[in-house]
């Protein structure tokens, strides 16, 4: 009985430390934080001269990609258009729900100054019109971007739309994520535009627009002289995401974060993982894998898209673009036609207006 004893207290004891030279960084390394508290749904830190993983936290759950897209649309475009090309914004590019500077139609630029619209200020409007420059479409372009992600051997994403606005059945992984900026370095003017803090271009009117990189780790004072630039992104699904790359000494750092909840969130968890994979690749630590349960079922399928239009549309419903919009997924989805939205909508106008405006509202009301 005592020598069972003792052999349970001493299995214990080996559990303890085992779990206390795994998971007590914060007791080595207090000023990097616990690796355990970072809130993202999906990260990876990866060595990229080898290929070893540094730190991975749900490294292959699917996440819509939001803007870290335009990566593989930026690498599609400089595989088919020269940069000197000359591309004008149509009306269906100009339309694109985007950040500002908003694009008009008709208006000139090079492919060249669209890339750093795109990388730089993330413009979803930007990413629409190179697409429609390459295939005609920005449908047509996706077959083209998926075929790229394939010929680079990544088979847990998928991409339906240029700029990485939601649409059903696109996803990616915070491991594939790594590995598409990877491949992304290897072009010469993407790894410069994603270094670039600053750059002024001009249309071929001479409309002068001066743009800043989104991504705030490039005027962090800590990480000026290593870093060498990424690509950020948010959607409601996505939430803020961003995926970056790092100078340390001889070797290469890629990080990439998906699903974290706030902004400020994304600037420390990311640092926290260049600052640790900085300790694995010296030998202090080992590399850390973190498993946890999430269900991202939705995210990932094309019910999510419609049911993020129908909220994303309705919200904005008093603009036309969107009015216009919403109408289209709401005749397109046959269960959401039982909705009532439409006819109290339309009930209140109708009551709120004077006569001259009431009967348009009425013929609305009594067709929905």
């Amino acid at each position: 009985m005592g020598s069972r004893l003792k052999l349970v207290f001493s299995l214990i004891i080996i559990f303890m430390l085992f779990i206390f030279v795994n998971s007590g960084l914060t007791s080595f390394y207090p000023k990097y934080g616990n690796l355990d508290d970072i809130d993202a749904l999906s990260a990876v830190a990866i060595d990229g001269t080898t290929g070893k993983i540094l730190f991975a936290k749900n490294p292959h759950l699917k996440i819509p990609p939001a803007s870290t897209t335009k990566l593989v649309t930026a690498m599609v475009v400089l595989d088919n258009l020269p940069l000197d090309a000359k591309v004008k914004i149509s009306k269906t590019a100009a339309n694109t729900p985007s950040i500002p500077p908003k694009l008009y139609p008709g208006e000139v630029y090079t492919v060249k100054d669209l890339l750093y619209l795109m990388l730089m200020k993330s413009s979803n409007q930007a990413a629409v019109a190179l697409a429609e420059a390459v295939a005609g479409s920005e449908d047509n372009f996706t077959v083209l971007m998926n075929e790229k992600i394939r010929s680079l051997g990544l088979k847990e994403s998928h991409f339906s739309s240029a700029s990485g606005l939601p649409a059903p059945n696109q996803y990616t992984t915070s491991y594939d994520l790594a590995m598409i900026l990877y491949e992304a370095l290897k072009y010469p003017l993407i790894k410069k535009i994603i270094n670039t803090r600053v750059k002024i271009i001009k249309s071929a009117r001479g409309r002068t627009l001066i743009i800043k990189n989104t991504n705030h780790l490039l005027r962090d004072p800590s990480l000026r002289a290593e870093i060498i630039g990424g690509k950020t992104g948010f959607t409601r699904a996505s939430k803020h995401c961003l995926v970056n790359a790092i100078k340390f000494h001889d070797r290469l750092i890629i990080t990439a974060i998906l699903g974290a909840p706030k902004r400020s969130i994304l600037w420390r968890d990311s640092k926290k993982l260049i600052k640790f994979s900085e300790l694995v690749l010296e030998n202090k630590v080992s590399p850390v894998f973190i498993t946890t349960v999430v269900n991202t079922n939705m995210l990932a399928s094309s019910k999510f898209s419609e049911f993020y239009y129908r909220r994303y549309y309705r919200r904005r419903y008093y603009h036309r673009y969107y009015r216009r919009r919403y109408h289209r997924h709401y005749r397109r989805h046959k269960r959401y036609r039982r909705h009532s939205y439409h006819k109290r909508h339309y009930h209140r106008y109708y009551r709120r207006y004077s006569y001259k405006r009431r009967y348009s509202y009425k013929k609305r009301y009594h067709r929905h």
